[in-house]
């Protein structure tokens, strides 16, 4: 269980604008208009008892519920693509792993490339929906850390918006470098650390209606590149994208009520609509994920 309290997550934000002022990125009028800001929220009534407890799920059971309405609006989607995609196309075709393959999103289109598909995901319900998109696909169930997969047996490993679910990155990457052939490819994406840090957390709803987030860890870029070393894997290229221009999303639709939290289910996006200003500051030049290319040394 998580306690969610949306008038801490705003004074975070002004927090962090601050530190920035602090070290000259803004002015005094700046300064100013933050610490007025704090004090009108810390007397709004409507954030006064607004806070949530939230439980914690694993990845079976998140992504169980969540199975049915993933691949539907996911801007996420739209950082990741591009460059996994870049990525692949100067690769050459031979077997490919979609680890934690989802519904099979980079299946497919490792497929539609020539490439032989294998996708493990430790969720039934994705699976099935794998099966469905990508029927010439191999699906197995089972976990990133013991993947039903031999020694040695594939060319290229892509794994998206996964990794920030595992405790420990070292045995996913352990694994990653075992089932690869010597001078095979993996290219990981995943939401930024500094996005975990700021509570861009997958949220659903439990069939009880109780609010809930999948578990989630926080593994800073050095947590990666450690990883991969131990596991034997060379960095071959780092990108962390972020949107041009405005970086905090703006969801309109339900509509917020002026000075309330707005739905958990939009949190922690709708908060920033309680201090525009410090949340611009604060995500300001922030990526938004992290996307890998590792590569296995040849023999």
């Amino acid at each position: 269980m998580t306690y969610e309290n949306p008038l801490a997550y705003v004074l975070g934000l002004e927090g962090m604008a601050l530190m920035r002022s602090f070290t000259g990125e803004h002015d005094r009028a700046f300064v100013e208009a933050r610490i007025a800001e704090i004090r009108r929220l810390l007397d709004d009534p409507a954030l006064a008892d607004a806070a949530v407890d939230v439980v914690r799920v694993d990845t079976v059971e998140g992504y169980r519920i969540w199975s049915q309405t993933y691949d539907g609006p996911n801007s996420t989607f739209s950082y990741d693509e591009p460059i996994v995609e870049e990525i692949v196309g100067e690769l050459p075709v031979g077997v490919a792993l979609d680890a934690a393959c989802g519904t099979g999103r980079f299946a497919a289109t490792l497929a539609g490339r020539g490439h032989r598909i294998i996708g493990v995901d430790s969720s039934p319900d994705m699976l099935a929906r794998a099966r469905e998109r990508v029927p010439e696909g191999d699906f197995r169930l089972g976990p990133l850390d013991r993947l039903p997969v031999e020694d040695a047996a594939i060319d290229l490993i892509v794994c998206s918006l996964a990794l920030t679910h595992v405790p420990s990155l070292d045995p996913v990457l352990a694994e990653f470098a075992r089932v690869l052939r010597p001078g095979g490819h993996v290219v990981i994406s995943d939401i930024h650390p500094e996005g975990v840090a700021r509570g861009i957390i997958p949220s659903l709803r439990l069939p009880d209606d109780r609010p809930a987030r999948v578990a989630t860890y926080h593994h800073r870029i050095g947590d990666y590149v450690r990883a991969a070393l131990r596991a034997g894997l060379e960095v071959r290229r780092c990108e962390e994208p972020r949107e041009p221009g405005a970086e905090v999303p703006e969801p309109k639709d339900p509509p917020r009520e002026p000075g309330s939290p707005g739905p958990w289910d939009l949190w922690p996006w709708v908060l920033v609509d309680l201090a525009p200003e410090a949340a611009r500051a604060a995500a300001d030049g922030a990526p938004a994920i992290v996307v890998w290319h590792l590569q296995r040394a040849a023999a």
